[in-house]
Parts: C-alpha cells; structure tokens; sequence
C-alpha cells in the first residue's frame, strides 16, 4: 500500500506542474470578439484597441492538490477528495465544475472541495476529465477555465481467467527443452501494478514428471528425453494462474492441459512365430497371396516399415509383400507342379527401415526376425497341357496334305488320362485327327484367296472333361498356279508412222506371291507389228510395216504371249486391238477409226455367264410348262359334262338378272323325260350340258313347273359321283343356288326360272374369230339341237 500511495502522490505532482505550465501560454485572439474590448483582470499587458491583432498573456493562479479515487469504495454519503484552489487574493464565492461526470459523480461546494457521490470501478472507466472556474460575488468570472483529472486507483478485485482449453502434443523421445504448448490466462486489473501481474505454475493435481512451465510466459515444455508412446501415450497437467506477482495473498485460476505422446519408428517388427504352415494348390494364380506373416510392432501403423527376404533359390518361386495392416504376404512368382515337387520348406527375415529409425528401439534384443515356412503343394486334377504355346505349319497350295504337322498336348497328372482333339472353327479348311492331333487339309488351299490360316484346337481329357487350347497358324506357300496378265495403255497406229515406231508399252502382273520374270512375244506372225522385250519386265510394241489408211475396213490387232518364268511356266495369249488414227506433226491422235482393244476372258468370267444363261434357260421351261399345265386343265373342265362342275366358276356375286341372259340356267330347275338325270344310256359322246343350252325362243308363258322331286334325285346321284370320283370338284359347291321345291306356296323369288332370251344381240359371229371361241358360240349363237328336247 505504500508503494500505491508513492505512485498516486508522483501522479499529483505530475499534473500540478502541467497546470503552471499551461497559464503561461500565449493566447491570440480575433480583435472582433467582445473579450478584447474588456480591461484584462489582474496583471497583463496593455493593449491598443486599433491594434489588428491582439496578443493576450494570461497567468493561471490554479493551485491543484493530487486528485485520487479508490475504486470500489463505498460512498453511502459524498466524501471529499480534493479541492480547487487559486493563488489570487479575492474573495470567491461560487465554483463551477463541467466534463466528465461533472454534477453526478463529481459535485464542488462553495469553498472549491471536490467531492464524490458514489463507488467507482476502475475497469469500467479510470479516469474523468473536468474543467473548473471560479466566480466573485458578482457572479464575474475570477479565474478562466481550468482542466483537471480525477483518476480511479486499482484495487485487487478480479481473478485470473484462462480464456479457453489448451492440448498440446510431442513426440515421443523429444529432448529436454522442446516446447509442448504455451498457456495464458488474463487479468481485469491493472496490469501495470500487482494487481495485475501473473505467475505461472503446474499444480500436483497433474503429470509434474515429465513436464515443466515457465511462470512468467506460461510455456510448458519437457524436461525428460525418456517419453514412450507405448508406454504412456497422454499426460494431463494441471497449470495454475495466480496474480498479485504469485503472491499468497493473490487470485489464483487452475486449467487442465492435455499433451498427447505422437509415435515415431522406435520398435523393430517382428515375427509373432517361429513357424508358419501353409499350404497352396498346384494352380495357384501367380502373384497372388498364398497366406499372411503375422508381424508385431509396437510402432503405429504409420510408422511400420518392415523389409522381407527370403535368401536362397526359393525366392525364384515366392516373394514376401506388405500387406495394408504391415504384415508379410506370402506370394508366389513360379507356377507350382505337384508331380514334380510337393513340399517346400524356407526361411524369411524381416528387418526395420534403418534409415528412419530415430533412437534405438525398445525390443531390440527381444525381437524374433527370422521364421522358417514351411508350404505344402496339393494336387489338383489339371487340364493338359500342349507342348507348344502356339503351333505355326507350312502347306504348299493347291495340295492335297495328309500330315501338315501335329499338335501334341499331355495329361500333367499322374493319371496321364487320354486326350482327344477338335478343330473350334466351322467350316475350316482343315481337319485334325481327333486320337493324334494329327493335321491334314480337307480341300485345296488357294493362297490369293486366303494366305494364312488361323484357328484354335481344344485338347479334352476323358473322362473327366477338362480341356485346354492352343493357337494354330498355317501359312499357305505359293505355287506358280496363275497366268499372268497383259498389262498395257491404249494403243494405236497413226497413218503415217514409218517402221520401228513404238506405238505402246506392255507390262504384265501375276497373282502370285513369287517374283516372275515377264517375257512378252507374238502368238502369231504379223506383217505389220513386232515386239521388242526389255527383259525387265517391260516391252515395246513397234510398228514392223506402214503405212496405215483409215480407209482400211479391217481393223489391226496382234497376240501377245506373256509368260512368268516360273515353275511351272505359266503363260497367257491376250488379243490387243489397235486403233488406227489421223495425228498431227507430234503424233497426237487427232481423230480415230472407232475400235476396241479386247482382252482375253478368265475362266470365271465364262462360268458365271455360262450360269446365267441356263438359270434363264429354266425359268422359261418352268414359265412354259406351266402355262400349258394351265391350258389342259382349262380344256379338261370345258370338255366336262357336269354341270356342277362349270358351276364352281361362277361368280355368285355377279350381275344379277342381266348375267342370267348369257345363257340359259333353266335346266337347274327342269326335269328330266324319265324322271332322272343321269347319262345317256347308250354310251354315245354327247357335248356337255353347257355345250347344249341354247338361247330359248322368245314366249311370254310362264315357266314349267319343276317335276316334284327331281333335285333330290340328282343331288343323291351326284353325291354317289362325288363319294367314288376322287378327281372331281366337291359336290357341296351346288349350295350357292337355292332350291325353294314345287311345294313353296310364295313361289320361286330365284331368278333361274326367268326368261334368258331378253337379249337382242346375236353371237353367230363369234364362229369366225376360232376354235377357241367355238364353245361360247355354241353356248349363245346354235339353236337347241334335237337330243336337248329329250330333258
């Protein structure tokens, strides 16, 4: 307390010589304001009123005493603390005070004390400014305006306070001194005194071992390099806070702060067994995992970097990988073949990643970092296997091959079971001996059509079905099997070329494959054209013998042999036609006797016309036989004598009452003489019932009446016809015609009893047009013959 006191009395002084200091200041003032008419008060210096600039000096007699507040103290009633004073001798009646709290928390009395109405809290607000003056009787200002300040002094009435949690981390085996984490906590009070300055500490209700702090920054840090995450991963510290420069008598404030041990590498991996058992089928996959390695390492997973080796021939058949938990994947990298080897027995070492091994580690000594392995190969029923992974033969073509080679594939088991062959692809050229894999062609290979043959063979075990396959190439060689053929431009002879005048150049191509040696001659003599061969492939046609007319009928043309040297030689004779032309001075044509150059036909061309001409041959046979099939069986159902049968043609849906006047249907509804219809009795030809209707002659009687039962004698004698004539039309076709009888008291409404003589016109000349019209001329223009009244 005496220290604050010393404080707040040099505080005083302070501002009592500021005081002093400032009513020695010059003041100017503008010559219009109404203060520099007035008499200066007390001592100053004289002043003109003309004067265009007035310079005042005034002396301030305000005499302060030190203006000090306690915060928080109560004031029930005002308590004085200070008062205004001034130096000169007049007499005072009235203070006046404004500013800051001036009249509510600061009021003056007449005499110049300065009193206090109510507590302060220096946190709130430390200091007021204020402004005095004093006034005489007359209520004349005595003494101008002068400032002051009432400061509120700090008391210890606030704790420390740690704004928020703090956790911090280090990693384990860290030097003494690293930084883990700093604290800080604050304090309301004025921080410039006691009140106000903190001390820092760690409390025994946490870790004291292994850290420590600063009291004055709150830095905790570590004081020990033995950290281990394994062995504790987190501390919890406690830190206290305590102002009044760690006094007893101070505030204190306590915080929980807590430090995580990261890992580092600092443990080797080792084996959890002395021994591992496996076991993997003969067709294990390779690069697959066979089994896992269990390892421990005490590290986190992060910071696991086991390296694996397996010293010896047996790494050439498996290999050790990490797995994603840091284990050892037991791998294979040679295919495995129970017959030949059953049991594999090796060792695996595992050792740490030296280069980011930071201190020496824990289980050094009690680490295991090798383990012996021990794999047992089962058997497995396995598909065969061919002797080659793909078979390449030669064929010459155009050959017929018994053995063009043999694929070969064996049973890898013990069981050596037997194998049978088969060629995958349809319609392959060639075949394979299904006991030996024995290959042969199945036709004639042609190399310009197809050079090389590719397909797959299936080997299959039996009984057991398993099957293997293999890719087959045949490559077909070439044979000098094709003509070659006259390559040339078009050529032609101008009138006056003279002799030894080449007038084209020829060249030959061959399909096939060999390199041919063209040689081109005359199949036969002319008298007017040579040819000279360049033995490379290239020859000249030249004019033997000219001139030319364009007035010549014939026309010019030579065959050329082209042979290709080849074994055997294969030749071709091709007519080339030359035009005959009139050409200028640089012999080009000008003009040309029309004519074409033809080249000799391929066999396959005259094949495919040779096809074409007899599908067309048979497609007019088939036209012209069933044409004539049509005709006789027109001609057979014309010559019938069934009137039935001529019925089945007719359009029931036809013209109604004017299609009955073609002819005469009557005879549907008439009945015969003798009570039947059946044939003549003595066996004579007689034409058929359509042949004998005839145009009836013109009456105006009704129709005869129908005979009672007639119809039904006829529909049972045609139903008997029907039953034993199998080339007859069905009988049932008569349905169409209605049939009322003679005993229908409405009558007949059928037209088959009306008169078919309505028509005028007269079809006597259809006998002219001939025989084919000869039956409609008997149905509408002969006149009812004498056996026709017999029905």
């Amino acid at each position: 307390m005496t220290m604050a006191r010393l404080q707040l009395w040099t505080l005083g002084l302070m501002a009592a010589v500021a005081a002093v200091a400032s009513s020695s200041l010059v003041v100017a003032q503008d010559p219009g304001l109404p203060a520099a008419a007035e008499k200066p008060h007390g001592p100053a210096g004289t002043v003109k009123k003309d004067s265009p600039l007035v310079l005042i000096r005034q002396k301030r007699h305000w005499i302060w005493n030190s203006l000090y507040v306690e915060e928080e103290k109560p004031a029930p009633n005002a308590y004085k603390i200070g008062q205004l004073k001034s130096s000169q001798r007049v007499e005072v009646t009235m203070f006046k005070i404004e500013g800051e709290g001036a009249n509510g928390i600061f009021t003056v009395d007449q005499k110049g004390d300065l009193f206090v109405t109510r507590a302060l809290d220096r946190e709130e607000k430390n200091l007021y400014h204020l402004t005095a003056r004093m006034y005489d009787g007359n209520n004349k200002l005595i003494e101008d305006s002068g400032d002051f300040v009432v400061q509120v002094t700090d008391i210890n009435d606030n704790s420390p306070v740690f704004p928020r949690m703090y956790n911090g981390s280090i990693m384990e085996r860290s030097t003494i001194g690293t930084k883990v984490v700093e604290v800080r906590a604050t304090d309301a009070d004025d921080p410039s005194t006691a009140n106000g300055e903190l001390r820092y500490s760690l409390t025994h209700e946490g870790e004291l071992s292994a850290f420590e702090i600063d009291s004055i920054s709150g830095v905790i840090s570590c004081k020990t390099n033995a950290l281990d995450r394994e062995t504790k991963g987190q501390y919890l510290v406690v830190v206290k806070a305590q102002d009044m420069r760690g006094m007893a008598s101070g505030s204190t404030a306590t915080t929980s702060v807590t430090i995580a041990i990261t890992d580092t590498n600092d443990n080797i991996a080792s084996f959890t067994r002395k021994t591992y058992e496996l076991q993997v089928k003969e067709d294990h996959k390779l690069n697959e995992k066979i089994g896992t390695l269990e390892l421990e390492d005490r590290d986190q997973i992060q910071n696991k970097q086991p390296i694996f080796s397996i010293p010896g021939e047996n790494s050439r058949a498996f290999d050790v990988e990490l797995s994603p938990n840091k284990d050892g994947n037991l791998m294979l990298k040679q295919a495995l073949d129970f017959e030949t080897k059953s049991f594999y027995t090796f060792v695996v070492q595992v050792r740490e990643n030296l280069k980011n091994l930071r201190f020496p580690a824990d289980n050094v000594n009690g680490a295991v970092t090798t383990a012996q392995v021990n794999v047992r190969v089962l058997d497995v029923d396995e598909p065969p296997v061919f002797t080659q992974p793909i078979y390449t033969f030669t064929v010459m073509e155009e050959a017929s091959v018994t053995n063009i080679g043999t694929v070969a594939a064996k049973d890898p088991d013990k069981a050596n079971k037997s194998i049978r062959y088969s060629i995958l692809e349809k319609d392959c050229p060639i075949g394979i001996n299904p006991l030996t894999g024995q290959l042969s062609t199945l036709r004639r290979l042609d190399r310009e059509l197809e050079a090389t043959h590719m397909f797959q063979v299936k080997a299959q075990e039996e009984p057991s079905g398993l099957e293997s396959f293999v890719k087959v190439n045949i490559i077909v060689q070439d044979v000098n099997d094709n003509q070659p053929e006259l390559v040339a431009d078009e050529i032609f002879v101008c009138e006056n070329d003279a002799s030894r005048t080449v007038i084209g150049t020829l060249r030959a191509a061959d399909k096939d494959d060999r390199p041919a040696s063209f040689s081109f001659s005359l199949a036969s003599q002319s008298s007017n054209f040579t040819i000279k061969d360049y033995g490379n492939g290239t020859a000249d046609l030249l004019v033997k013998q000219g001139p030319f007319s364009l007035d010549d009928p014939k026309d010019h043309s030579v065959d050329v042999r082209v042979s290709d040297g080849g074994q055997p030689v294969q030749s071709s004779v091709t007519k080339l036609v030359i035009k005959s032309c009139r050409c200028d001075a640089r012999r080009i044509a000008t003009h040309c006797k029309a004519g074409a150059r033809r080249m000799g036909v391929s066999v396959h061309a005259l094949i495919a016309i040779l096809l074409c001409i007899l599908t067309i041959l048979v497609i007019v046979i088939l036209f012209v036989m069933r044409k004539r099939y049509q005709k006789d069986s027109l001609a057979h159902m014309k010559n019938s004598g069934e009137i039935h049968e001529q019925l089945v043609t007719y359009d029931e849906e036809g013209g109604g009452e004017m299609d009955t006047n073609g002819y005469d249907v009557s005879i549907l509804s008439s009945a015969c003489h003798d009570g039947s219809l059946l044939r003549h009795p003595d066996a004579h030809p007689h034409p058929s019932l359509y042949a004998m209707v005839q145009k009836q002659p013109p009456h105006h009687g009704p129709p005869a009446a129908a005979c009672k039962g007639d119809m039904a004698a006829m529909i049972e004698v045609k139903k008997d016809e029907a039953d034993h004539d199998r080339d007859g039309f069905p009988y049932d076709t008569l349905h169409i015609y209605g049939y009322e009888g003679p005993e229908s008291l409405a009558g007949s409404l059928s037209s088959l009893g009306s008169s078919s003589t309505g028509s005028n016109l007269d079809y006597d000349f259809l006998n002219d047009w001939g025989p084919r019209f000869r039956t409609l001329a008997e149905l509408y223009g002969v006149d009812a013959p004498d056996y026709y009244q017999q029905y």
